[in-house]
């Protein structure tokens, strides 16, 4: 599988389908990308984004999911613990602590809660932390998936910053860490380097920093 960091919290995973998860870019669209599954993590602007315009089949929160075929979209909406598989790509909907809400008016700011999903495909294990806070549970969601690569906020202020994203990792396990929602703004500055000395210097996880529209190849555990 192929994963490329488009920025943000935005991410394309590439392997027999493609997976785009929270179609959000700051400068640009998302819309090249042309996946097969778009995945919403919450409501806000930041991580819904192009998610109406794309008009592909898109994985959220129920209300989130009402709200797209309102606007046209196909939309599979589930919850949080809940398990679907589409297209041989299997998705977990995961908790994450954060808010949820979408700007616009029909919605009166119903957007369900905030989640995190963990994607598996070609026998490669994803975990997208989405928005949250760190909470003790996450050691769960690595004994039951044991993702191969785990995607966490650093930014701080509105996510875990880099302190919590640290033992986040240690408590997921995932062999690979990426960086991700921060430094998009000055609200969410974080050093990603001084994230992955230390995690590297007291564990045998690597931490992998992207920049926008790098990609990484991740190989099935053997």
């Amino acid at each position: 599988m192929q994963l490329t960091w488009l920025g943000h919290a935005c991410v394309l995973l590439t392997g027999t389908k493609k997976v785009l998860i929270d179609p959000f870019i700051p400068d640009g669209s998302v819309a090249r990308t042309n996946p097969d599954l778009v995945l919403v993590t919450h409501g806000h602007y930041d991580h819904l984004g192009e998610a109406v315009a794309l008009k592909k089949t898109t994985v959220a929160i129920g209300e989130i999911a009402k709200y797209l075929m309102e606007k046209g979209v196909t939309a599979e909406g589930m919850n949080i613990g809940g398990t679907i598989t589409l297209d041989g790509v299997t998705i977990t909907m995961t908790p994450a602590l954060h808010s949820s809400r979408i700007d616009d008016t029909s919605m009166a700011g119903n957007a369900g809660v905030a989640a995190g999903f963990v994607v598996r495909m070609d026998g490669v294990c994803v975990y997208h932390a989405g928005d949250t806070a760190l909470f003790s549970d996450m050691r769960l969601i690595g004994d039951l998936y044991h993702p191969d690569v785990a995607l966490l906020p650093i930014g701080g202020r509105y996510t875990m910053g880099t302190r919590e994203a640290m033992m986040a990792a240690n408590f997921i396990g995932a062999k690979i860490v990426i960086p991700i929602h921060y430094n998009t703004w000055d609200r969410i500055a974080a050093d990603p380097v001084s994230f992955k000395t230390a995690i590297e210097r007291t564990t045998d996880l690597t931490v992998k920093i992207l920049i926008p529209g790098e990609s990484v190849e991740i190989n099935p555990e053997v």
